[in-house]
């Protein structure tokens, strides 16, 4: 064979692996970032951190999906109050569950919903769909008793066969430890996914997600910032960046009088930070509103307007309770933690999009 004839037949393999490359579905195909929220300790908050996150991102007109590979304990489900709800198959692979759609404001109801600091908000809300486990079991008190092999079988197909579409984050809830999740997790994502801090300039490589990094979560005490510790240096050892500290649960506001109680104590998270060399996001104190709205319940109100309502209510002769049917990521701007996860979601957009430029 001459040396044309092998040129050519390279620049036809080429082609061929090209066309390949363009039509085979890649995994987490439309992904643009993901980013892991983790801790070593459980019970920190790590889920409803994840999920205020998520709405707050979604506030900011981004796409969001949640990931949750805490197979032994789904708490996503839950949290959004779609418990009920089923994953659906399609040619794509599984569908998640969305929790609310996309949707564009007028500018007038946009300006009328923006902080009380005059910021002004997005005119567009991003949609927010989930992916857990939970929606994949037949009964949600049966119990996952499953080993090692098993629990990386069902994260790698969480990272393969989902079909997200076009999302611009992805953050993934995991449960505490450095566990088999977190080694099976990590593997696939430093093979699916780079961390490269500027777009890779090949057709191939630009289709693949960005492994934005890593939000640690901790409470004040000491025995949960030793245990995020080595969370920390987990991604040190596995060379995935860590974007921030958020010390979740510092202190209980008291809705009557204001006054501030340190429940675990206060400051733990912002001295572990300063201590590693890792960026301190902020402190989230117990809000109330955040409890019961994921509860299903009311969100506690002014009580003097309350207890008029109810006196009101008492007077006609009327015992009926208001359903707010509100998508859930409305309800949630009635929350004052959004102010918070608000800024989070500033920081955490001008890092990584900052990066990526």
């Amino acid at each position: 064979m001459t040396q044309k004839s092998n040129i050519d037949l390279c620049d036809d393999l080429n082609s061929s692996l090209q066309t390949l490359h363009r039509c085979r579905k890649m995994p987490l195909d439309g992904v643009k970032n993901i980013v892991l929220v983790l801790s070593g300790k459980g019970g920190v908050g790590k889920s409803s951190v994840t999920l205020q996150l998520a709405l707050a991102l979604s506030l900011h007109g981004k796409s969001v999906g949640i990931l949750d590979i805490d197979l032994t304990g789904p708490s996503i489900p839950r949290l959004v109050g779609l418990e009920d709800a089923k994953i659906t198959q399609a040619p794509g692979g599984w569908v998640p569950v969305t929790v609310h759609e996309a949707e564009n404001h007028h500018p007038s109801s946009a300006s009328s919903s923006s902080p009380a600091d005059g910021t002004e908000l997005p005119s567009s809300r991003g949609s927010l769909r989930c992916m857990s486990l939970g929606f994949l079991l037949r009964d949600r008190g049966d119990a996952v008793i499953w080993r090692g092999p098993k629990k990386t079988a069902m994260i790698r197909q969480f990272l393969s066969d989902v079909h997200w579409g076009e999302t611009d984050y992805l953050l993934v809830d995991t449960p505490p430890g450095t566990s088999d999740e977190h080694i099976a997790l990590a593997e696939q994502l430093l093979t699916l996914s780079t961390t490269g801090a500027s777009v890779a300039t090949s057709s191939l490589s630009s289709r693949m997600p960005r492994l934005a990094g890593a939000v640690l979560v901790t409470t004040p005490q000491a025995i949960a910032t030793s245990d995020v510790r080595k969370e920390a240096n987990f991604c040190v050892k596995t060379r995935i960046p860590i974007l921030g500290v958020i010390e979740n649960m510092s202190g209980y506001t008291c809705p009557c009088c204001g006054e501030v109680t340190n429940l675990f104590s206060s400051g733990g998270g912002q001295v572990m930070a300063q201590e590693m060399g890792i960026k301190f996001l902020g402190i989230v104190p117990v809000d109330v509103k955040f409890g019961e709205l994921v509860e299903g319940g009311t969100l506690v109100g002014d009580s003097d307007e309350n207890d008029e309502e109810q006196e009101d209510e008492e007077e006609n002769g009327m015992d009926q309770t208001l359903v707010d049917d509100r998508p859930l990521v409305e309800r949630y701007r009635d929350c004052w933690s959004y102010s918070r996860f608000e800024e989070f979601a500033k920081e955490l957009l001008s890092d990584i999009e900052g990066r990526r430029g």
